[in-house]
């Protein structure tokens, strides 16, 4: 392990990626990969916005806002249960609370998105499940590409602005454009719930499913990689366009590429759902 890093060793590691004022990116991040960091969260989240042009993040609250599927409502190939009666789905409800932009980001996806909400003037897209944050140039247009139908419009239209992913410390296991690609060619496109208002719910179409064995899409991607160290942070750029492009092919070569085996998994009905476009 390294000592502590610093915002300047972060900012000179990530201009060393090839990042400026031009950059737009969607960070995935995890803090302790990093070691120490002097200013924790804050100093990461001031070297990147002091870097890059525009800085992007998921600030999903589906452990806040979240609720199963009522009693008897299947749809094929969802992968989601049922609230065991109206009753329990009833008690869910009351117990979740409705989406608004204040509402902190769930914590698994980590310290430094949270932060960024916090602590820096930013554009926050209102999906109930899956809201991105953006700061930066051209924040607003990437957050007004969100639309309920569609949530991952935001990364649509950071690969219109030629952005970049960046993962600092995270695998491509938290690569969300992954499940761009996925979504264009008809697969991990499932229905989730969400309270949206008191008393009120709504069902939510294509929303991406797993994404535990996407590290599989490493050694493809490997060419068109940039990688530096920054204290213990493995930090890696991508383009977005590159991350489409190769997990597109993937998929078309085979329905099942970057899905696990277990058909009881989501990445099954995934795969099901790719092979029911293929049928046509």
């Amino acid at each position: 392990m390294t000592g502590v890093v610093t915002e300047a060793e972060i900012a000179e590691g990530l201009g060393s990626l090839g990042l400026d004022s031009t950059s737009s990116v969607l960070v995935h991040a995890s803090l302790r990969s990093f070691g120490r960091v002097e200013g924790g969260p804050e100093a990461v989240c001031r070297a990147l916005l002091g870097t890059c042009g525009t800085v992007m993040m998921v600030s999903g609250t589906w452990e806040q806002t979240g609720v199963p599927a009522p009693p008897g409502l299947v749809r094929p190939q969802n992968t989601y249960y049922n609230a065991a009666s109206w009753a329990a789905f009833d008690e869910e409800l009351e117990n979740a609370v409705p989406f608004t932009p204040d509402l902190p980001v769930d914590p698994w996806l980590g310290r430094i998105a949270e932060v960024m909400r916090l602590g820096f003037a930013h554009e926050r897209s209102t999906h109930p499940l899956f809201s991105f944050l953006a700061v930066g140039t051209h924040a607003r247009q990437l957050i007004e590409a969100q639309r309920l139908e569609w949530p991952l419009g935001p990364i649509d239209a950071l690969a219109e602005l030629g952005g970049h992913v960046l993962l600092l410390g995270v695998g491509h296991t938290s690569n969300t454009t992954i499940h761009l690609a996925e979504q264009r060619l008809g697969r991990s496109r499932f229905y989730r719930y969400a309270k949206v208002a008191p008393q009120a719910w709504a069902e939510l179409p294509n929303v991406s499913g797993a994404s535990h064995t996407f590290d599989e899409i490493e050694p493809e991607l490997r060419p068109v990689t940039a990688e530096v160290r920054i204290g213990d942070c493995r930090a890696r750029l991508i383009a977005v366009e590159d991350v489409l492009s190769c997990a597109t092919r993937l998929i078309v070569a085979d329905p099942a590429a970057l899905l696990c085996e277990d058909r009881d998994c989501r990445c099954g009905a995934a795969l099901e759902q790719r092979l029911a476009v293929l049928r046509g």
